[in-house]
Formats: C-alpha cells, structure tokens, sequence
C-alpha cells in the first residue's frame, strides 16, 4: 500500500508545484474568474488569455507520446513482456514528464497540465478507493455454473454499476464470477463481464460512470440519463446477454464433457466483510462533495473553477480504514493484493499526461467553423465513441458536449445552458446529449484502456491464472466481431433514421 500512496503524494507534488508560479495572478484575477471565465481549458481548449497570461497551443507532434504509450501498452505484454512488466511505471511517468514540461516551459502552459493532474486526482482517488474497499467483501456462491446463471450475475451486475459505479461493481463481482466458472473460465467470460458491467451497465445514473458524474456536475439533471439511456441501455444489454448465452453454453457444454466429475452444489450464497458496504456507501456519498456545485465545500479558485480536494482526502482515508479493519478472510479469499490498481494508477498517469495535446486538438477543431458544421447526432455518436475507445471517456466527453453547445451558442461552463441544452431548449439538443453520453460509456468497452475498469478487470484475471488476450487481439477478437455490430445496431435503431 505504501507504492500506492507515493503515487498520490507525487501528483499532489506536481499539483502543487504547477499552480505556485500562478497564484498571484489567480488572486488578482479571481472574481473576474468566477464571474464570467468559461472553462475552455477543462474541456481541451488549448488557448487561455485573462490579460496577463498567453500561451500557445500544442503542435501536432506532440501527440507522438501518447501514441508511443498506447502503442507500448499494446505490444509491450505480448512482444517483449518482462522489459515491460518492471519498466512501464518509469516508462509511463517518463513520456507524461515529457510533455507536461513541454507545456510548462515551451507552451508557458501552466493550465492544461493543471487541470490534467486534478482530473487524474479525481480519477485514481475514485478508483483505488472502490477498488480496496471492495476488497474486503467476499462473495461466496457454491452454485453451478450454468449459461443461465452467468448471464444472471452480468445482468445483475450491470444494475449495481449505476448504484455504486462501474468500478464498484466490477472490483466486487469480478471475483465472484471467476469462482463461480472455476474449472471452465476462459477468456470470453471476462471480456463480457467487462462489456456488461465495466461500460455499458453503469449508464443510467451519474454515479454509474465517470463521464456522466462530469455532465451532472456541469448541469445535466441527476435523472435525465435514466430517462433517456434505458431504451438503448436494455438494447444492448440483452444483445450482448444474448450473445454470451450462444457462446457460453456452447463452450461450457464442452467443457463439461470432459469434466466427468460429479460435483454436489449447495446453492447457497455467503456474504463476508458487509460491513465494507459502509465505507463503499461513504466513498459513493464524498463523489457529490463538489466545491463547484457546493458553495461551502473548501476550495481553491483556479482558472475559472474551484479546485478542492476534500472529497479526495475522504476517499484515500476511507481505502485505508477500509483496509485496516477489513475481515482478514474476505481479503485472503478475495487473494486480494494492491497490483492491479498500481498498474491502473501508473498507466494512467501516462496516458493523463500525455493525451493533453490530442484532446486539445481534437476540442480546437470540433469547436472551429469547419467542425462544427460537421456536428450531428450521428457524428457525435461515432466521433465521442472512436475516441472514447482510445482516450480516456470522461474528458472526451467534455469535448464534445462542449463543441455541441458551442455549436449552437451556449457555453459548457455555463450550468443554466447545460441545463437548457440537457432538457431540449436548443435545436434537437437532448438528442445530441444523448448520443454524447451514450458512445462515451458504451464505446469504453472497445479497448482495456477505454475505461478505468477495464484494465483493473483484466489484471485480476491474469492474477487469477487467464491468459486475457492482447491489447490488439481483445479488439480483434472481441471488440470488433462482437462488440461493435451491437453498437452499430444502437445507432440504427435510435439515431441514423431520426
């Protein structure tokens, strides 16, 4: 645990250090901030100018190192994969150094790096909590492991993601169904489970996932995403249940087959550790303590937004009480170990410090003339899911709302015009909201690193003894045959025709 703390301690020490050189300005300037600043540089907008400080935007090469880091971490396990399993905490760290001290001293760009880092705070900090505190819940279920019984935990699954998030979800149940398929799990049960319940199942509340927490805190109503994602929620999930029925009773047939063991089961279901429900239930209720939505939550007035880090200390401080008084047989049986969320956390940070520049590109040319003529439904759905796969899913969300609103003269840091575009005051724009939200949690699904969980999920499996298929081969193999026509089917049925 303690790798795991020295991760925090040198964000938060970069945190720190980008904001010193601005403090005097920001305090001069803070009113004029809070009164009318928009929020550009959260949403990827590369130019900021307050009369005191201009910077450039980034050129187009430095994307280099965010595709170097996706190309390594989609070859690195398969090609040459001891280098790469003691190398990639420096390897990540060193290509995001790389280009937060290109903004920092090149670019004069104090923001963007700022406002990545406080992202990645929020992101880790959510997810390591979740993570350890689900840990210590040990879910017994002395059951066969029939078609019909897996598709029941996804589906089941799939429902708790909007109750305690994606990650909650799937860090508590991803144990479970590896029990529950001992003797038979193949690769195939893992992929589904992270199509179920790490995306697509956390769609119908901002607590499911991450993008949809960042639009509610932006304005969008807490209850807008259930009432317009349930139609294409349910469509997808009985289409990928579906699928995984054919398949697994398929697969696990023969596999049974070749088990001529007769095994007696009890039916019976065991809950160890409940009491972690308090802590995961504490770490649901500190997401909402945002300074920008709760005037009396301490804060810091940075860049047109208030930054704190309250909710943050609460979510560390509850991963360790959560940890230090969980019951020791729910984390031995759950074989539970800090591994996975060191791998996400310093994956992450690379993948945090390094997209800036492609983000930011992508922001300039959705919100230019020439993108925003581009902007519908349909090239919102297709545009926010391609590059939800690839890039982080909350961020890119923001993109795009952003370049909708701005398309149609409403502003993302305004909450009253996010409220108005949510509910329909603009031009068809709750359909548009629609399918921004949609592709960014359902498109995660496409690559391990679409969405925090994925790669987690993965991990534990591995750590299970699965041999999980490639960066490459999961999108090969699963992504695009399977995943991908159910997407396309969505579109078909909601948006190509309307």
């Amino acid at each position: 645990m303690k790798n795991l703390f020295a991760v925090f301690i040198f964000v938060f020490g970069m945190v720190f250090l980008a904001t010193v050189p601005d403090a005097k300005a920001q305090t001069e300037t803070q009113s004029e901030l809070i009164d009318g600043e928009s929020m550009d540089q959260h949403s990827g907008e590369g130019g900021h100018e307050d009369g005191h400080d201009v910077h450039g935007s980034a050129p187009v090469w430095l994307v280099i190192p965010f595709v170097a880091l996706l190309l390594m971490i989609a070859t690195g396990p398969l090609f040459y994969e001891n280098f790469w399993h003691h190398n990639y905490p420096k390897i990540a760290v060193g290509l995001a150094i790389l280009v937060v001290f290109y903004y920092l001293f090149v670019l004069h760009n104090v923001h963007g790096p700022v406002h990545a880092l406080a992202e990645y705070i929020q992101f880790i900090a959510l997810l390591s909590s979740l993570y350890i505190a689900s840990g210590g819940i040990l879910i017994e279920i002395d059951k066969k492991a029939t078609p019909f019984a897996n598709v029941t935990l996804l589906l089941v699954g799939a429902v708790v993601s909007n109750l305690i998030g994606t990650t909650g979800a799937s860090m508590l149940l991803v144990r479970p169904f590896i029990r529950l398929n001992k003797g038979n799990i193949q690769p195939y049960h893992i992929i589904f489970f992270i199509f179920m319940v790490s995306n697509i199942g956390g769609s119908l509340t901002p607590i499911g996932d991450p993008p949809l927490f960042l639009g509610f805190l932006k304005g969008v109503p807490f209850f807008w995403t259930i009432e317009h994602n349930w139609p294409a929620w349910m469509l997808a999930l009985l289409l990928l249940a579906g699928v995984f029925y054919v398949i697994d009773r398929k697969l696990g047939k023969a596999n049974e087959e070749e088990n001529l063991e007769e095994v007696t089961y009890t039916n019976k279901f065991a809950l160890i550790g409940s009491r972690n429900f308090i802590w995961l239930m504490v770490i649901i209720g500190s997401v909402f303590l945002d300074p920008n939505v709760l005037d009396w939550v301490p804060a810091i007035h940075y860049d047109g937004q208030k930054f704190s880090f309250v909710r943050e200390i609460i979510m560390l401080s509850v991963a360790y009480m959560s940890y230090r008084f969980a019951d020791q047989k729910a984390i031995k049986g759950n074989e539970f170990n800090f591994e996975p969320i060191l791998e996400v956390a310093f994956i992450f940070i690379g993948i945090f410090g390094t997209m800036m520049p492609a983000l930011e590109l992508v922001g300039n040319f959705a919100k230019s003339p020439e993108g925003a003529a581009l902007i519908t439904h349909n090239t919102l759905y297709w545009g926010t899911g391609v590059l939800s796969g690839v890039l982080d899913n909350a961020p890119t969300y923001l993109n795009f709302l952003a370049a909708a609103m701005a398309s149609q003269g409403a502003e993302i840091g305004n909450i009253e015009d996010v409220r108005n575009f949510a509910l329909n005051n603009y031009v068809d724009s709750s359909f548009e909201l629609m399918a921004i939200s949609l592709a960014s949690v359902f498109f995660g699904a496409m690559t391990y690193i679409g969405n925090g969980p994925n790669f987690m999920v993965k991990s534990i499996a591995e750590q299970s003894g699965i041999k999980m298929p490639s960066f490459f081969g999961y999108i090969i193999r699963f992504s695009l045959p399977i995943l991908l026509p159910i997407l396309l089917i969505v579109w078909l049925v909601f948006f190509a025709f309307v």
